[in-house]
């Protein structure tokens, strides 16, 4: 089944429970830091782990010990719940856990 664009309501509402995200437009983005540029980087490989499992892959830019994802569903053409059970996903990775 198809994943379900998102209204602008459902996406407000879900982004309430994930404080340190944001939406800049089509997508919800967070950046993480880390101590430093090994640290991040792990963290993007547990990323890169996570996206090929679920087949869901976000946009991932990096900055020294900065890691910024960007989440949409291209196959709905916005944000879907998808986004949200992966940037879960992520902040629990970013935590250690």
């Amino acid at each position: 089944m198809a994943p379900v664009k998102l209204s602008d309501t459902e996406v407000e509402a879900r982004l309430d429970t994930l404080p340190d995200w944001s939406r800049p437009g089509e997508e919800i983005q967070r950046t993480y830091r880390f101590k430093d540029f090994v640290e991040a980087m792990a963290f993007v490989a547990k990323v890169a782990d996570r996206a090929e499992a679920v087949q869901h892959h976000p946009d991932i830019l990096i900055r020294w010990n900065r890691v910024t994802l960007s989440l949409s569903t291209h196959d709905c053409g916005g944000i879907s719940e998808k986004d949200f059970a992966f940037a879960r996903d992520a902040d629990a990775m970013a935590a250690g856990r």
